[in-house]
Parts: C-alpha cells; structure tokens; sequence
C-alpha cells in the first residue's frame, strides 16, 4: 500500500462518515436550537422537552434517509472490496 492509496483511503473514509452522520447531526442542531430559543422566550424549563423532539426528529430523519445511507456505504464497501481483490493497494 502506497501512501497515495492510504491518503486517499483515509480521505474516502472521513468523507463516508461525515456524509452518512449529516442529515441527523444538522437535524439535531436545528431542533436544539430552536429547542433552546422556544424555552428561553417561554422560560419553560422542561428536561423532556430538550431530548425528546430531537430523539424523534434525528429518528425521522434516520428512517427517511436510510436508504440513501445503505447505498453510500454500499458503494464506499464496494469500492474498498474491490481495490483488495484486485491487489491494486
């Protein structure tokens, strides 16, 4: 393995990951956020009003973009399988 295969695997990798998380840690933001600007103007300090729509929302997101996920990781596996049976690395 050269250090361009390794350069470029390791940047494949962190590309993968940080794609596959997006949608559910931007969903998470947004709904903290707007969590958080909902308890401070209301001044209602609810411990279950933090985690529980953001558990529902990360959990919708995860569901509606499951199979876009599968197939990143399907093709980033694919990918990966095939550089090591070919012996290109």
């Amino acid at each position: 393995m050269g250090p361009e295969f390794a350069v470029w695997l390791l940047k494949q990798t962190i590309f993968t990951a940080l794609a596959v998380a997006a949608p559910m840690l931007l969903t998470g933001l947004v709904v903290g956020i707007s969590i958080s600007l909902f308890q401070a103007v209301t001044s209602v300090q609810e411990m279950t009003l933090t985690f529980i729509p953001k558990i529902l929302a990360v959990a919708i997101v995860m569901l509606y973009t499951m199979p876009w996920m599968i197939k990143m990781v399907g093709g980033f596996a694919r990918e990966l399988f095939t550089f090591v049976s070919t012996g290109i690395f």
